[in-house]
């Protein structure tokens, strides 16, 4: 074995030890490993033998490197269905996950120009206005803000959507949703999501806007939900026919 390669198997070793650790539970989600000195004397290897294994560690987005803090173990990723039309915490909850819903605000308002134009409503049309944020893993990941056009909405304001998702009450209400149009883009965190996710503003983000429309075709909820790049991938599946995800360029 050429020296390179005896120093490649080192560090790859090391990276599959550590990620069998962590895969275990022996490191937990959001726990931070031992300072590099203290793993490279325990693996018996120098420091830039370490950081290469903990580089492999990060490409595999089994590790998270803060400058000046140190190297935590990340947190599992949500995945985020796109071939299927569910709402969001019924997509996770279905691959297991448990995720948490607190309602920062409920309230019928005028509709923004952007949001009207959306749902269709003449000026100064009203809508329910219903801001969520969704938790996983014990951290905010999702900030959500749905409006729903009326009269559905006053047959749903008052439902708990702690528990209840934003589909399921459209359902119990006699409402068909046939079918949704999303745009999935990457993005910043503004201020005031930042609030919410207790991350800074700036930081990376995907921006989802969903229109939910009814069997007629009208447009009966318009979603916007600001997801923390960190906590959640984007999956869809593809056949040989039919795809169901367009590529298409970002303005």
């Amino acid at each position: 074995m050429t020296p390179d390669a005896g120093h490649e198997a080192r560090y790859r070793a090391i990276a599959a030890d550590l990620a069998a650790k962590i895969r275990s539970g022996h490191y937990a989600p959001g726990e931070a490993l031992p300072p590099q000195r203290e793993l490279s004397a325990s693996y018996g290897v120098t420091l830039m033998t370490l950081r290469q294994a903990l580089r492999q560690l990060s490409d595999e987005r089994l590790i998270v490197q803060q400058p000046g803090r140190g190297t935590f173990v990340a947190p599992p990723h949500l995945a985020y269905q796109l071939d299927s039309l569910r709402s969001l915490v019924d997509d996770l909850r279905k691959q297991g996950h448990d995720v948490r819903t607190a309602v920062a605000g409920r309230a019928v308002r005028r509709a923004p120009a952007r949001i009207a134009a959306e749902l269709r409503l003449r000026p100064g049309e009203t809508a329910l206005r219903l801001e969520r944020v969704r938790e996983f893993g014990g951290r905010p990941a999702v900030h959500q803000v749905s409006w729903v056009r009326r009269p559905v909405a006053d047959r749903i304001r008052d439902r708990d959507f702690t528990v209840v998702s934003l589909y399921t009450a459209l359902a119990d209400a006699g409402v068909t949703v046939a079918r949704a149009s999303e745009v999935v883009r990457p993005g910043l965190l503004d201020p005031s999501a930042a609030r919410h996710l207790h991350e800074p503003p700036g930081s990376p983000v995907l921006l989802s806007a969903r229109i939910t429309y009814t069997l007629d075709a009208t447009p009966v909820v318009s979603d916007h939900a600001t997801i923390l790049g960190s906590m959640m991938e984007i999956r869809t599946e593809r056949a040989a026919t039919g795809l169901s995800l367009t590529w298409g360029a970002t303005s």
